[in-house]
């Protein structure tokens, strides 16, 4: 594995692990990623092989598509700035095979934390697919509570695209 690849791996693993936990995704942890892609690219290192032009338009196709969920309060905008990351990464191509497959686990976590919430047979699984409760924030009643931790699922779709995906 390039040490580019293990960069990747590695930011990826931090985004998954701070959006289950936390359900957002921090600033620094977006410009971080960008600025390590962009870092790959100027070394020609990208562990996609994708070049500028096609790692351009991930990030632009990436933030543009998932602004209109945020746009329609959908989404949190660590997701949106997240997508525009992750572009940089995988550049255009890899985009839709990456989206399709977090969007099936998100789907997946959905069905499963409804299902759960309406039959509690296991209460605590409820409690961890819902995320931390944000009722201590004093913006708590104007924001909807982020169930799906849409970013983790779109690190993981990236990460096994990494290891299994681009294989021929």
């Amino acid at each position: 594995m390039k040490a580019a690849a293990t960069v990747c791996m590695l930011w990826l693993i931090a985004v998954a692990v701070y959006d289950f936990r936390e359900r957002r995704v921090p600033n620094w942890l977006v410009l971080a990623g960008a600025a390590l892609a962009l870092a790959a690219l100027g070394f020609g290192n990208n562990p996609f092989d994708s070049g500028w032009r096609s790692s351009l338009a991930g990030a632009v196709v990436g933030f543009g598509f998932l602004l209109l969920f945020y746009a329609t309060r959908l989404m949190g905008a660590g997701d949106v700035k997240f997508a525009g990351a992750l572009g940089l990464w995988v550049g255009l191509s890899a985009l839709l095979p990456i989206w399709i497959g977090a969007s099936l686990m998100a789907g997946a976590h959905s069905v499963l934390w409804l299902a759960l919430k309406r039959w509690p047979f296991y209460p605590r699984l409820v409690l961890m697919l819902a995320g931390p409760s944000r009722t201590s924030e004093s913006d708590a009643p104007t924001r909807r509570p982020r169930i799906i931790p849409y970013a983790a699922y779109l690190a993981l779709a990236t990460a096994a695209w990494m290891v299994w995906g681009r294989q021929s």
